[in-house]
């Protein structure tokens, strides 16, 4: 037979958010497209991780994490959400949120099991499901508002699913589910008796007076929900990778054990770094960021409006959404492309985010930049309008 990849490489291909990166550098654009957040790390996190370099925290951590990490975490939670968590028992710091879903995945579903999607859906949420050979079924959300109904769940649930991810604040259409939303959520997933992931990176990115809602806090839901998060995003820390999984102690000794096997730990001073800003940055750090990336939102919304391509204004996390109909091509993808040969912008083409052809006239633009990058490519943007 000869030297030949495994079969499991058919499962896992690039991503096109990857992909459009490569795309900008080719003819150094301004990269809109992958979610990089480049903006400065807050002072206490850098300091906290070379304190911690320099006090020779350098080496193998338990493969659920620093103790002062996870004690940290314990209260962030309980004081943006009420949510009690035992840092000893049910917290599993790993690499990343990726990481931690991964694992989790791992740990609690089969070959063969479902697990419901909405989309337009984050990628990499497919293909963590398809690597450990779950299978992905999907639920089709409405624009503006990015609404479902019960009988959209009900046409999809079937004798093997097993669990439902729900990404709130939403990669990449910004929803916000709303607290009847997530009852109603609730109650579908106790009826069939499902696991709930959850990914709430963007927790703190919430606009327009909206509120984010862990799943986990209402009634009867903690221990069925896989609550993951992290702090790529908060702190602008996307290469540190320190991310965790939140969940009942039933499930989070096997979701360690396979955190221990695929990654052995997070790296051990920069989950220092994360527990100091943790601890040390007030409340008011979190609003403000909240106020500073609305802002930019609105900046970068205008723009596309001006040039006549459509935002679906988000109620959360870093991107937006917008009808790219106009612009010449036989696909997203093509769309973008011209787009980005025009004009310098790299997006993420819509066919991304969903299994058939429905997003082939959105794209995906990231506005988590430094202002004087945002506004260069806002004004290359409305220029579009103008050609």
């Amino acid at each position: 037979m000869g030297l030949k990849l495994s079969e499991r490489h058919a499962w896992v291909v690039q991503s096109e958010i990857r992909n459009m990166s490569i795309e900008c550098d080719l003819v150094k654009g301004i990269n809109l497209s992958q979610g990089v957040c480049d903006l400065e790390v807050p002072a206490v996190v850098r300091q906290g991780a070379k304190a911690a370099m320099d006090a020779g925290i350098n080496t193998y951590t338990r493969y659920d994490g620093l103790t002062e990490l996870r004690q940290a975490i314990a209260h962030k939670q309980k004081l943006f959400t009420g949510m009690e968590v035992n840092f000893e028992s049910e917290i599993i710091v790993s690499a990343g949120a990726t990481g931690a879903l991964y694992c989790a995945c791992l740990a609690l579903l089969d070959p063969g099991d479902e697990v419901i999607l909405f989309e337009p859906y984050y990628g990499y949420h497919v293909s963590t499901l398809v690597a450990t050979q779950a299978v992905p079924v999907y639920v089709r959300m409405e624009p503006p508002d990015w609404t479902f109904s019960d009988q959209d769940l009900e046409r999809v649930v079937s004798a093997k699913t097993r669990g439902i991810i729900i990404n709130s604040p939403a990669n990449p259409s910004g929803k916000v589910f709303t607290h009847e939303e997530l009852e109603r959520l609730a109650a579908f997933a106790a009826k069939y008796d499902l696991f709930v992931f959850t990914d709430e990176i963007y927790e703190h990115f919430v606009y327009d007076g909206k509120r984010h809602i862990p799943p986990a806090i209402l009634p009867g839901m903690k221990e069925r929900t896989i609550t993951i998060s992290g702090l790529s995003k908060t702190f602008s820390i996307t290469g540190w990778r320190v991310g965790y999984c939140l969940c009942d102690a039933k499930w989070a000794q096997a979701i360690g054990y396979f955190n221990d096997l695929v990654y052995v730990c997070a790296p051990a001073p920069l989950q220092m770094g994360v527990a100091k800003g943790l601890m040390d940055l007030e409340v008011e750090y979190y609003a403000r960021l909240a106020g500073e990336y609305v802002i930019k939102r609105d900046k970068i919304c205008e723009a596309l409006s001006r040039a006549s391509l459509e935002p679906y204004v988000p109620q959360g996390a870093y991107y937006v959404l917008a009808n790219i109909s106009l612009i010449p091509g036989e696909s997203s993808k093509g769309k973008a492309m011209v787009l980005l040969r025009r004009s310098g912008i790299a997006c993420v083409p819509g066919e991304a985010f969903y299994h058939d052809e429905a997003g082939e006239n959105l794209a995906r633009f990231c506005f988590a930049k430094e202002d004087a990058v945002l506004d260069e490519a806002c004004r290359r943007i409305e220029k579009l309008g103008k050609s």
